[in-house]
């Protein structure tokens, strides 16, 4: 029969393959496959009992080591200091000084800068890269801030002002003075207040506020009453440095205020 009328009756019948009695068997290796696979299957088939896994070798339980309680940090003191009473002297052993680990990292020492008689004194916190590049406290951005702020109340480095820090030399990477390193540094400023006699000092900063009022207070807490300062108690008033004022100068606006304040407070000690 034609293979394709073929095809047309057994579709039409529902016989989807067709082989002829006559054709030729499977090919041996074919046969062989198929038995393999078919062994294999009926193989897989039946279940085989599960072994039991080999116990775990048990490992001795060790006693923790005792953990000692961390100690608490200890402060130097500040090696006492022969703290010379005259500006020449003291000068001299501020730029020699070793007393504290930032003499190793220093380019030099940053003294003070102003009018040594000068009725406002200002402190900040350290010297910076620029100060301790050039030996002169608020040199940098800052200073320059600091110069405006002065002068916008009459007051400036070169006639009536005197400008300092609680550490004498630039802590690595301007990072905040240790208590340690603030104390060893302790002397030279107190000695400096009394030479200078001021009517006011004013603290910039966090950290300056801290170091000079011997407290953990933040600046938000600090800033706006007055404090005393030593023997003499020199009144102390603290505002914004103005690195942060830089950063935040949103800010600016409170520290006209505070500038007012200290205009108001030199001229009540001038009345007087």
């Amino acid at each position: 029969m034609d293979p394709a009328r073929r095809r047309s009756y057994l579709k039409a019948l529902g016989i989807e393959h067709y082989v002829r009695r006559d054709a030729p068997s499977a090919a041996p290796a074919e046969r062989v496959v198929a038995t393999a696979a078919t062994a294999v299957a009926a193989e897989a088939a039946v279940p085989r009992p599960i072994e039991p896994m080999p116990p775990r070798a048990k490992i001795p339980a060790t006693q923790p080591l005792p953990v000692a309680p961390a100690a608490p940090p200890v402060i130097t003191a500040a090696t006492p200091v022969d703290v010379p009473r005259d500006w020449v002297g003291l000068r001299d052993r501020v730029r020699d000084c070793q007393h504290c680990k930032l003499c190793a990292t220093r380019t030099q020492t940053v003294f003070g800068v102003g009018v040594e008689d000068a009725p406002l004194l200002v402190v900040g916190e350290g010297p910076g890269a620029d100060e301790d590049a050039q030996g002169e406290p608020f040199v940098g951005r800052a200073g320059k801030l600091l110069d405006q702020m002065l002068l916008s109340i009459g007051r400036s480095r070169s006639k009536n002002t005197y400008i300092a820090n609680v550490v004498k030399c630039r802590p690595p990477g301007n990072r905040d003075p240790e208590a340690d390193e603030v104390e060893a540094c302790r002397p030279y400023l107190d000695r400096q207040i009394e030479l200078i006699k001021p009517k006011l000092i004013v603290g910039l900063g966090r950290t300056a506020a801290q170091r000079l009022l011997h407290t953990d207070e933040p600046l938000s807490k600090l800033r706006g009453p007055l404090f005393e300062y030593g023997p003499t108690r020199t009144p102390v008033f603290i505002t914004y440095h103005p690195a942060y004022l830089l950063r935040s100068p949103r800010e600016k606006a409170k520290s006209w205020q505070d500038l007012k304040r200290i205009h108001q407070l030199l001229q009540q000690h001038d009345a007087g």
